[in-house]
């Protein structure tokens, strides 16, 4: 009779080759099929055919990562709003409705709080200084 456990021991131990084989089958095809190749050209900047007007790390303002932030957190708002929207005719109870305005209020809030500390005015932003070489 096989021990009770011997399924998850299997499926961990699969679990763990699976990724390391990957890994391993990787380190193997770039040591044989594609050496490294070294030079100025290969390690230089490409940006479409166009020289680069900047160096590698260019500093960008803080509020754009949180106005990316922002959009992500509002597109998901969308995913589920609309599904709600689609079988809001269905339900039969007012409990869903209230749940959508709990929702939808605490959707506003997080606005006003970026509102508030001028998340969304893009003019208070100066232009990135592009660093010299």
């Amino acid at each position: 009779m096989t021990h009770p456990y011997l399924p998850v021991l299997v499926f961990f131990a699969v679990a763990l080759a699976v990724p390391l084989g990957a890994l391993a089958l990787a380190r193997v095809w770039m040591t044989f099929f594609t050496p490294i190749k070294r030079g100025v050209e290969k390690n230089a900047l490409y940006e479409c055919g166009v020289n680069p007007l900047s160096e590698r790390q260019t500093r960008f303002h803080s509020k754009y990562y949180m106005f990316g932030l922002l959009f992500l957190v509002f597109d998901v708002e969308t995913v589920f709003l609309l599904p709600f929207a689609v079988a809001f005719l269905g339900f039969k109870s007012s409990g869903s409705f209230i749940a959508a305005m709990v929702f939808l209020l605490l959707l506003a809030e997080g606005l006003l709080w970026a509102w508030s500390k001028g998340l969304l005015d893009w003019r208070l932003l100066s232009k990135p200084s592009i660093a010299r070489r």
